[in-house]
């Protein structure tokens, strides 16, 4: 009888190995709080050297918002740029800054804790996890400037702002599967997050969140076309045809991105799982 055989037989089970997916989930689940914590924990962590504190939570969107509305607003024409300007680009800066910063920092979220996951016990997709919830609970401070902006621009609030509580739950579910499949691809390559600046960098540029696709590309219908199915063009378009009362969107956008979340999502729940006992040793 071999050494696997004698522990089958006796009920033992091999350290670190990946338990089943529902077993894992529901592992995962009983230790929620942990994430939670740990999200909050960075969040105060990280400002607690600034003399501001969590202001820098909305000053470095509005900031980033504020240059790129001025150096855009002059190189586009008015054409080609989109009506009331100031509005499209806050909603597109601080929306998009979310999921940038899902990507980067979730990507970071096995090499850069590589003391807690060899040491502790735990489903490693926690880590992932904190990293969105971190993110998310940084979001919200931002969107109430982002009302406020909206506000003082003539866009005051409307029931279909209500809206955004749903396409948020979809955003921060697609973005916990990028946040997943990033964390594992970075742990098989580590040169991984040294390019993952100039992936951010392209598609901050190529997402519309500075411009409309539909004036930019008017000559190129097929380019039109293509962007319909780019879920962060998706998500950008149906927060401004929400929040500034006009229809920015086609409501057939509401189902491509529930789908583009639900797929990257399941997909980077699998992908991470099936690597779960890899975490810590490579």
């Amino acid at each position: 009888m071999s050494l696997a055989d004698y522990a089958a037989q006796h009920g033992l089970h091999r350290v670190g190995a990946r338990p089943r997916l529902l077993s894992y989930l529901k592992q995962a689940w009983d230790r929620r709080d942990f994430p939670l914590a740990m999200a909050r924990f960075r969040i105060q962590a990280s400002q607690q050297r600034n003399r501001l504190g969590m202001l820098w939570l909305v000053l470095q969107p509005s900031l980033n918002a504020l240059v790129y509305g001025v150096i855009f607003y002059w190189l586009q024409t008015g054409g080609n740029r989109p009506p009331d300007y100031p509005a499209y680009i806050v909603i597109g800066v601080f929306l998009f800054d979310f999921f940038s910063k899902s990507l980067s920092n979730g990507a970071k979220s096995i090499t850069g804790n590589r003391a807690l996951v060899q040491s502790l016990a735990f489903p490693r997709i926690t880590l992932p996890i904190a990293v969105v919830l971190e993110n998310f609970m940084a979001l919200m401070p931002m969107l109430g400037v982002m009302a406020l902006a909206l506000v003082l621009l003539g866009h005051p609030p409307a029931w279909d702002w209500l809206l955004m509580v749903p396409l948020l739950a979809l955003y921060t579910l697609f973005n916990c599967g990028v946040a997943m499949i990033a964390a594992r691809l970075t742990v098989h390559v580590r040169d991984l997050t040294q390019i993952l600046p100039f992936v951010n960098r392209i598609l901050f540029y190529t997402s519309g969140v500075l411009f409309a696709v539909d004036r930019i590309f008017s000559s190129h219908p097929w380019v039109v076309q293509v962007y319909d199915f780019h879920p962060l063009y998706q998500v950008l378009q149906i927060a401004r045809g929400l929040l500034m009362n006009a229809g920015h969107y086609s409501l057939h956008y509401w189902a491509y991105f529930a789908l583009w979340s639900v797929l990257v999502f399941v997909v980077g729940l699998l992908f991470f799982w099936v690597a779960e006992e890899r975490y810590g040793r490579d």
